[in-house]
């Protein structure tokens, strides 16, 4: 590139045909567009003309195409087929390019790769079989969660082993896929793309993932999660599992859903306790719970009960422990874990904006409020509530919140404890999300996940071997626990 030098995700201009790096490298892309709209005072006559042009580009690896003006993939084509036209340009000039140069530049970059993926573990190198995921631009609130999804081995199984969905057919049959948003809002599928991400993690791969297409049809689904600003990963998370939860509900590939899922009796057994927004799938299955929600007229004494099915638990941190930002500052009592969750679940009396209505009493009254877990999931996803709105902003809470790598005893806080085994309630910590900076809107997610006996470090197309220590030390925003089995078992998670 002329301003970087850099040979990664290059980017050309369909305007003067100038080539530059992407958003996820030095972005020198979007600001040569930037650039091109500073209107020229000598030329006032062409001030309209140069505000619009430079405006779309196409990536040089996976030809999409993209309108920064717009902020958006370009999902059509010019009526004289402009756009494809340079797409098989381009696919011409690589596939026409030396022998001996592409093979020569594939051994390079796959020893730099390999040589990059060594560890040294226990005093002897090991191969890093981990794959990191690219950043699109401030995506890395989707590659934190998702990487921590890969790492929940009975949830991430089920999806590797669906059938593929083939979304194109008559004359796209057969073509390669260009990721160019034409294929059109009803032919797109949460669960297929899904699919294919968790299988490119976990193989050894050398490179980077690029979760491009999954992106497009979050896109898509989800409108709120559209453009390159930093989101909120719980909230992601929260719409990913809704969404292909809806998706799984409907079948795929003309298999039902509900065949593939009796396929595991234990899994189906579990989500029929526990269905949201109608039938049960996998989603429910292993991260379905059901809360018992008791509220009580301070009045009358009237008491209700209801039972709301949840797929996580969202944790005020107390106020009590709001000021202590690290592990090892003196100052006052440690917050734990255990605080949070009994927070929770402790007996509360609502204040005057949240009256109950009692139907004994006819009006709204005062009354108390307590939770209790009527059934625990196989993954228990805790929420630690770290942004609050004040007047006008939304501040984070930074406290340090200790919590347990293994055993988290989740029995005291169940309706009804002694119907549980002895180690139906314990749960491992699999995998951490942490939001790293100030605000929501700004900083950078990471993630801790643990496989096959070791932790990992997922920092966007980054993954490093890391130790418990560094992974208790750490801000939790997201917690993902997995159900101990008994060692008697034969069906584990």
């Amino acid at each position: 590139k002329s301003m970087c030098r850099s040979n990664k995700s290059p980017w050309v201009c369909l305007t003067c045909s100038s080539v530059h790096c992407g958003r996820y490298v030095n972005g020198h892309a979007k600001k040569h567009y930037e650039d091109a709209q500073i209107p020229m005072t000598n030329h006032k006559k062409t001030e309209k003309q140069e505000k619009v042009q430079h405006t779309v580009c196409m990536d040089c690896s996976s030809y999409s195409t993209y309108c920064y003006r717009c902020d958006d993939f370009v999902v059509n084509d010019t009526k004289l087929g402009l756009v494809q036209k340079v797409r098989e340009h381009l696919q011409n000039l690589e596939n026409s390019a030396f022998p001996s140069d592409r093979h020569r530049k594939r051994k390079l970059l796959e020893n730099s790769s390999l040589n990059s993926k060594l560890l040294k573990v226990n005093g002897s190198t090991t191969a890093l079989c981990a794959t990191g995921l690219r950043n699109l631009g401030n995506t890395c609130f989707m590659n934190a969660i998702l990487q921590s999804l890969s790492n929940i081995q009975q949830f991430c199984c089920y999806f590797k082993e669906l059938p593929a969905v083939e979304l194109r057919n008559g004359k796209t049959a057969g073509r390669r896929t260009y990721h160019t948003r034409s294929q059109g809002d009803n032919n797109v599928s949460l669960v297929e793309e899904f699919r294919k991400t968790l299988c490119a993690l976990w193989q050894g791969s050398q490179t980077a993932f690029s979760p491009e297409s999954l992106f497009y049809v979050v896109w898509k689904i989800m409108p709120n999660f559209r453009g390159y600003q930093q989101q909120d990963a719980h909230e992601f998370m929260r719409y990913l599992l809704d969404h292909l939860h809806l998706e799984l509900q409907g079948g795929f590939n003309g298999v039902s859903r509900s065949v593939i899922l009796q396929e595991n009796s234990s899994l189906s057994s579990a989500s029929n306790k526990c269905c949201i927004n109608g039938a049960s799938t996998v989603v429910t299955a292993i991260f379905g719970g059901i809360l018992q929600n008791e509220v009580n007229c301070l009045i009358c004494g009237t008491e209700s009960r209801k039972f709301d099915p949840f797929l996580d638990l969202s944790l005020d941190i107390p106020s009590q422990f709001r000021n202590k930002r690290t592990k090892n500052q003196e100052s006052g009592p440690m917050c734990t874990l255990r605080d949070c969750l009994r927070s929770f679940t402790d007996l509360e009396e609502l204040d005057e904006t949240e009256l109950y209505m009692c139907h004994k009493c006819k009006k709204k009254q005062k009354s108390t409020k307590k939770f209790w877990i009527q059934k625990l999931p196989k993954v228990l996803c805790l929420h630690l509530k770290r942004f609050h709105w004040t007047a006008y902003l939304r501040n984070k809470v930074d406290t340090y919140v200790e919590f347990p790598l293994r055993g988290l005893d989740m029995k005291c806080y169940l309706l009804e404890p002694e119907n549980s085994g002895p180690e139906s309630c314990l749960y491992d910590l699999a995998a951490v999300v942490v939001h790293h900076g100030s605000g929501v809107g700004s900083g950078h997610y990471t993630a801790y996940a643990a496989h096959e006996g070791r932790w990992f470090h997922f920092n966007d197309s980054t993954v490093t071997l890391t130790d418990e220590e560094t992974v208790v030390k750490a801000k939790a925003y997201i917690l993902f626990y997995v159900e101990r089995q008994a060692k008697s078992g034969s069906d584990k998670l």
